[in-house]
């Protein structure tokens, strides 16, 4: 089969305050290996904690965040990176935040895109910038081998914010519609499963047990209900530091500031008519309107 199939080929390298993509260039893939992918503040740390607990049973002592790194973050560097996650020996889960063509990509891994609505992520994303600490900028921007420019604080006012991610594709992170649109691309790929955000919200039971089909996990029916209780919001932002990185030392609030409110909409308040207008409109510009209706409300057309 896999001759009969373009795979996806590596085109070019991402380097930022936050990315290294060369790190996929050393990295050792194993035939079970899961990529977890998105844009960023779309469910990544969600969708790990619901594998992971899948794949040992329910149990609330997991260090997710520990055993499910994001491997192109450029810090820790790949130096310390690449042996830790070559020592594992259970079957890994990491993620990522790059697009397609900026990773090495092996027919024989496991891939879950998980897509949110821009407007959201948008939101999720401020709250993450608006509570980093000093910690967090000085490992991104003096940690040595950056890249391009420094990562700054943002503006108090989200709206500006909001404007300053649409000008300019992403800003002060990373272009969202190529992530979208790379992953999009790829979707009928045998080895790559989307999944959605508000589907994730509207059932998650559901939706875990075919992410679990997808990659082949066999549940222990037995822990269900367990396994399920461990996934939910509220039990992860009142365990946050298990799930967050470094245990949410980069936010002086702590770890359940990453894990935030987990809910969709909050934009609507402060949006206006034209600047929904304006998102729709760029959406089906730049992903073509069926991606842009799925990454809108989860459903394919």
């Amino acid at each position: 089969m896999s001759a009969e199939i373009a795979w996806p080929a590596k085109a070019r390298e991402l380097h930022s305050h936050h990315f290294d993509s060369t790190i996929w260039n050393d990295f050792k893939f194993r035939d079970d290996d899961i990529i977890i992918a998105t844009y960023g503040k779309a469910g990544t740390s969600w969708t790990q904690q619901m594998i992971a607990q899948m794949m040992f049973g329910g149990d609330p002592e997991l260090a997710v965040a520990e055993m499910s790194p994001w491997l192109d973050l450029r810090v820790p560097p790949k130096q310390v990176k690449l042996p830790e996650v070559e020592a594992q020996t259970q079957r890994r889960f990491m993620k990522t935040h790059l697009p397609v063509d900026a990773l090495v990509f092996s027919p024989q891994a496991k891939y879950i895109y998980i897509g949110r609505d821009g407007r959201d992520v948008v939101w999720s994303l401020y709250n993450h910038h608006a509570n980093a600490n000093d910690l967090w900028y000085d490992a991104l921007n003096n940690t040595p081998g950056r890249v391009g420019p420094p990562i700054e604080r943002p503006p108090e006012d989200i709206r500006q914010y909001w404007n300053d991610w649409m000008d300019k594709d992403g800003f002060p992170f990373w272009s969202f519609w190529e992530n979208v649109r790379s992953w999009w691309a790829i979707r009928n790929l045998p080895n790559v499963m989307m999944v959605h955000f508000a589907e994730l919200k509207r059932d998650m039971p559901g939706e875990m047990r075919k992410i679990a089909a997808f990659l082949d996990i066999e549940i222990d029916e037995t822990r269900w209900d367990t396994i399920v209780e461990y996934c939910t919001f509220d039990w992860m932002k009142a365990n946050a530091t298990k799930s967050v990185p470094l245990g949410g030392a980069f936010w002086d609030a702590g770890a359940e500031v990453f894990i935030n409110k987990g809910v969709n909409g909050r934009w609507k308040d402060t949006l206006t008519a034209e600047d929904n207008a304006r998102y729709d409109a760029m959406a089906r510009s730049e992903l073509g309107d069926a991606c842009a209706q799925w990454l809108q409300t989860g459903q394919r057309a």
